[in-house]
């Protein structure tokens, strides 16, 4: 779908390794500034544990999870917004994103330098924040010059969206993010267009040391307080033991470390759900003996247009759907069963398809 989450933050955050830990790229992780000039792209496989029922179940040549794409971003620094640093790449970069996972450390290592000195993630948020307001407001300022020169003509819809930038305006200039702003329908159609750097979905990252992965820190509570009030998901991963994870390629190795480590599953099992959540998407399923398939589609998707992620001619000729809740189908355990007992839905082109759906689409081209 091309949907993408960039992972954001001040330089030596964490931001590399926990970029490798997720896609096993080994983009270069280095102690100082700006080791990450150019953005590095990965795809991540989407855990998903109705994937393996479902597998268990049908017993198909093939299980293909879904996946999403994440960007490392550049670190910024104060100024960005002014072209200091890398500023200019960093903020154009994170405008092609979809939303942003802003990843802030929270541990004490004196052999990790930090870019300000010590550590304060409340502050680094607030440099991150004040620099991506402030390109905001630039974006905004120079939209209501144009609007201003055309209201003159007194159209409507001009005025309207004259009216609905200077309240954006206003709210930034508050120094607050566009994404807390609250707008009628009439008026988001504006905010999209401006493709504001705040108006972006968010996801916090707490970057731990070792023995705060569980609890978190002083530094893990003071930011929490901080982002209450954005009703925003906040993780607390350690990247150094995700990347310790990562190395393991054999699964009984990874399940003995994760028990010693008192886990369950990896943190970046967790980032990765909260991006595809950030992202508003869902998952719906096809089962059947060549494979068993996970497709990502946005929440409200209908029956044909979801039909079109698997290929256009799907869409193009679509009929009608069959579709088998998973909790029915695991219940069940199996198709046919699920058919003799009357759970199988058939569903036309207006059908909204939720999440976990098996599918079979029937078509004619």
């Amino acid at each position: 779908m091309g949907l993408q989450c960039g992972i954001v933050g001040l330089p030596n955050v964490g931001k590399s390794t926990l970029f490798n830990a997720l896609t096993s790229a080994k983009a270069l992780a280095a102690n100082y500034p700006f080791a990450t000039k150019d953005p590095n792209l990965g795809i991540i496989t989407v855990p998903d544990p109705r994937l393996d029922e479902l597998a268990k179940l049908v017993n198909p040549q093939k299980i293909l999870p879904t996946t999403i794409e994440i960007l490392d971003i550049a670190g910024l620094i104060k100024g960005a917004s002014q072209g200091e640093g890398l500023g200019n790449q960093f903020l154009a970069n994170i405008r092609e994103v979809d939303a942003i996972c802003h990843v802030v450390r929270c541990f004490e290592n004196d052999n990790v330098i930090h870019v300000d000195g010590s550590v304060d993630p409340c502050r680094d948020k607030d440099i991150i924040d004040t620099e991506l307001i402030l390109k905001d407001i630039e974006t905004v300022e120079k939209r209501l010059e144009k609007l201003k020169k055309m209201a003159k003509s007194q159209d409507k819809e001009i005025l309207k969206n004259l009216a609905t930038a200077e309240k954006i305006l206003t709210h930034l200039e508050s120094e607050n993010p566009a994404r807390s702003l609250e707008l009628g329908d009439d008026e988001q159609p504006l905010l999209k267009e401006m493709m504001l750097l705040t108006a972006k979905p968010i996801l916090y990252i707490c970057n731990v040391d070792e023995e705060s992965v569980h609890e978190g820190n002083q530094h893990t509570k003071a930011f929490k307080e901080k982002v209450a009030a954005e009703n925003a998901e906040v993780i607390l991963i350690s990247a150094g033991i995700e990347a310790d994870i990562a190395e393991l390629e054999d699964p009984e190795e990874r399940k003995e470390f994760l028990e010693d480590m008192g886990l369950n599953e990896p943190g970046v099992n967790r980032v990765i759900r909260g991006c595809y959540q950030l992202l508003d998407l869902i998952t719906y399923f096809t089962a059947g003996e060549k494979e068993v398939r996970a497709w990502t589609i946005r929440v409200g998707t209908k029956a044909p247009q979801a039909a079109g992620v698997i290929h256009s001619d799907f869409e193009k000729g679509f009929i009608r759907a069959e579709v088998i809740r998973y909790a029915d189908y695991v219940a069940l355990g199996s198709e046919q069963a699920v058919k003799e007992a009357g759970k199988m839905g058939v569903e036309g082109k207006e059908y909204v398809v939720g999440d976990g759906d098996v599918m079979h689409f029937r078509f004619n081209v």
